[in-house]
């Protein structure tokens, strides 16, 4: 299992990515729009971490692990069989791939298709 993309969403995008740099030597690039201008940071496992603002007044902080899969459609279908809901479907991020977003005990989790 590979986390491919840990979001992380606060109103203190500098501050955050400061920290992370500091504490692990990562080069946080500017705002990508495509990932809802989070500045994203590549990591030595291929991985990536991305820091942006809430993208609306009732977006609150979140940490959120998008675990990468081989098929968004079959992931997705796996976890609505296991009763998790489904809060964002599969979607196309162009130049990153596809993702989808379910719900399992109040906690957001990500599915992220390279």
């Amino acid at each position: 299992m590979l986390v491919y993309y840990l979001e992380i969403v606060t109103p203190h995008v500098d501050a955050t990515c400061a920290t992370y740099a500091d504490l692990h030597d990562v080069i946080f690039a500017e705002g990508d729009p495509a990932l809802g201008n989070a500045r994203v940071a590549k990591l030595a496992n291929g991985g990536m971490i991305g820091v942006r603002a809430p993208m609306h007044e009732s977006e609150s902080p979140v940490v959120r692990p998008y675990v990468q899969v081989d098929d968004i459609d079959t992931a997705v279908a796996t976890v609505e069989k296991t009763g998790c809901k489904i809060a964002h479907p599969p979607m196309e991020l162009p130049g990153h791939g596809k993702f989808a977003i379910y719900e399992q005990g109040g906690i957001h989790q990500g599915l992220w298709q390279v």
